[in-house]
């Protein structure tokens, strides 16, 4: 059985009525293999819920000269945060243009067309390229604030720069969910760490009515020593936010959380959070809370700023964060974590 060169996976084969080279039709009928579209078949302990499986199951019904796009080209590429929903929850959506592929579970034909300037072929399966991928993604998506978290989490993975996304998008006028994918990049933000995050930010400018907040802005004290870098801050009030999952009722997450904390109150800072699973209104009537106490603290109290020291890096941009070396990576983005 051939295995692919991405991640160990088991690519599909035909029947073959030898054996040697796939099940014969006795064998694909029975308990030891399992079908992955019309055709196709792999031994029956594959994991079936293990997302790149799922992509390489539906890469062997693309047509010659149409490829994968949307999350599942994101996630084959190297985007983190796309894993598909979970176990064949999200079809992988293949760009076939005028050609027809047999409707079959897990695999979304779509009609539109793409230059093969817009295709790569990365371990055997051809894909569009990052910023197509996106921008369909972001058209496609059930509501607009996914298709925020969408771009946010292709940035994540410095896959695509929201200057990338606008140039697609400029060719694309006229092409189902336009206004959206425009919407989404008008909102979006290259430096948010998380889907949660993202849709924090939104819930913070759209529902709460505050300026758009910065995503991962690190903060310093007047000396120039690092204070810390919030999920979100609006450095014009000097509120912060965050946003606790699960993880943080970790003991030792949770000391870092209240020290970090009072170092930001310490500095004249509001802090806020939004806890995995806290109703939206809880989380916003403590956002407006915190607005009230930072307008009444005054500009006095205020010794920190949103300007590094010369000695700091900045890893805010898609374009930064390529520009450094896998060391370099390795020492300044350590703190996130998909």
């Amino acid at each position: 059985m051939e295995e692919a060169p991405h991640r160990g996976l088991v690519r599909p084969v035909r029947i073959d009525p030898t054996g040697a080279d796939g099940p014969t039709r006795g064998q694909a009928r029975g308990p030891r293999w399992r079908q992955t579209s019309h055709g196709f078949y792999v031994p029956a302990a594959v994991d079936a819920a293990n997302v790149d499986q799922r992509i390489l199951e539906a890469s062997v019904v693309v047509p010659t000269g149409c490829a994968i796009t949307g999350w599942a080209a994101l996630r084959w590429l190297g985007g983190v945060w796309f894993t598909g929903g979970g176990a064949r929850t999200k079809p992988v959506t293949i760009l076939v243009g005028t050609q027809d592929i047999r409707p079959q579970p897990g695999i979304q034909p779509c009609g539109e067309g793409v230059s093969r300037h817009d295709i790569v072929v990365v371990d055997g399966i051809p894909v569009t390229v990052p910023a197509w991928s996106v921008v369909h993604s972001m058209r496609r998506s059930t509501d607009r604030r996914e298709a925020v978290a969408a771009l946010d989490m292709a940035a994540y993975s410095d896959l695509v720069s929201l200057a990338e996304a606008s140039e697609v998008i400029g060719r694309q006028s006229g092409w189902t969910g336009v206004p959206q994918a425009r919407w989404a990049r008008d909102h979006g933000a290259e430096n948010s760490w998380s889907p949660a995050e993202t849709r924090m930010g939104l819930v913070w400018e759209l529902d709460g009515g505050h300026p758009p907040p910065l995503h991962n802005q690190p903060l310093f004290d007047r000396t120039g020593r690092h204070i810390g870098t919030p999920d979100l801050v609006d450095p014009v009030a000097g509120v912060v936010g965050e946003y606790d999952g699960a993880h943080h009722l970790e003991p030792d997450q949770r000391v870092t959380d209240v020290n970090r904390d009072a170092a930001f109150r310490a500095h004249g800072l509001e802090a806020v959070t939004w806890l995995a699973g806290d109703p939206q209104g809880s989380f916003l009537r403590r956002l407006d809370a915190a607005y009230r106490r930072a307008g009444a603290t005054g500009a006095q109290r205020r010794t920190w700023t949103i300007v590094p020291p010369a000695w700091w890096t900045s890893t805010a941009t898609v374009e930064q964060r390529r520009a450094l070396s896998a060391a370099e990576r390795a020492r300044f983005l350590r703190y996130r974590a998909a």
